[in-house]
């Protein structure tokens, strides 16, 4: 069997580390990125099934960094068949108490990362894919948006707005990829717990979250790392320019 190739953004921890274990065990060398906390990301590829998994960092809301992330993990596998775009950062700024001065620099930040950093790392793999000899052969990307992009996100409407670009760009990007054979999809995840969003919780703020879905649960990292998984196989290219929703029934559209 043929192995592929996939690069994680944001591995190094929560939904992007579930990400990783998954197409691991699928079959996939993973190349298991992190902005700053390599200890993190080199446990997590060190844990992953399979051999030959390796460790990218760098800041992909920088530009020349998002294609040196791109680069480096072309140069250590050998090739990038599926690139997820997992890393992303959430930030509130209500507009009626956020100063012009940090409303400017959140939302420049977030669309920098959540945005641009996805289009930018995006352009550099189609750039790998159409310039390697074998061609796209099937590539898969999978971006991570959110439910905030259907619904509001009321306290950190850059967030939101950001998810909502990155449904478009997927959407834009699954037409103009279709004909060289590469499918573009995304998931939308609504409140998955993680470590980063643990601290968010307190016994009435988890009961509330608990009962958006009709499950009556908080989604794990691998309810959304399954699907991911699945866009990412051979069989999922007929889903290309879907937008995945992944919240348990708590937001229908």
């Amino acid at each position: 069997m043929i192995r592929r190739h996939a690069l994680v953004t944001g591995a190094s921890r929560g939904i992007g580390a579930a990400v990783a274990e998954r197409l691991a065990a699928a079959g996939h060398v993973v190349a298991v990125h992190c902005r700053a906390d390599v200890a993190a990301a080199k446990a997590v590829a060190a844990a992953l099934p399979g051999t030959g998994h390796t460790v990218v960092t760098g800041d992909i809301g920088d530009p020349d960094q998002a294609r040196a992330v791109l680069d480096t993990a072309v140069d250590e596998l050998g090739a990038v068949d599926v690139l997820v775009n997992n890393a992303g950062i959430y930030t509130e700024q209500p507009i009626a108490t956020t100063s012009y001065a940090d409303w400017r620099a959140d939302w420049q930040r977030v669309v920098d990362v959540n945005l641009l950093g996805t289009a930018n790392l995006t352009w550099c793999l189609v750039d790998h894919l159409l310039r390697r000899v074998q061609g796209p052969q099937g590539a898969r990307i999978i971006n991570v948006g959110s439910r905030g992009a259907h619904r509001g996100e009321p306290e950190a409407p850059a967030y939101g707005a950001s998810k909502a670009a990155v449904h478009a760009l997927t959407q834009s990007l699954a037409q103009s990829l279709g004909p060289r054979g590469i499918a573009v999809t995304a998931v939308a995840p609504g409140f998955v717990l993680t470590d980063l969003t643990e601290p968010m919780l307190d016994g009435p703020t988890t009961e509330a979250v608990r009962a958006q879905s009709p499950f009556g649960r908080i989604a794990e990292p691998a309810d959304i790392a399954d699907a991911v998984a699945w866009l990412a196989s051979p069989g999922a290219e007929w889903a290309s320019g879907a937008v995945l929703d992944l919240n348990g029934a708590s937001h229908l559209r």
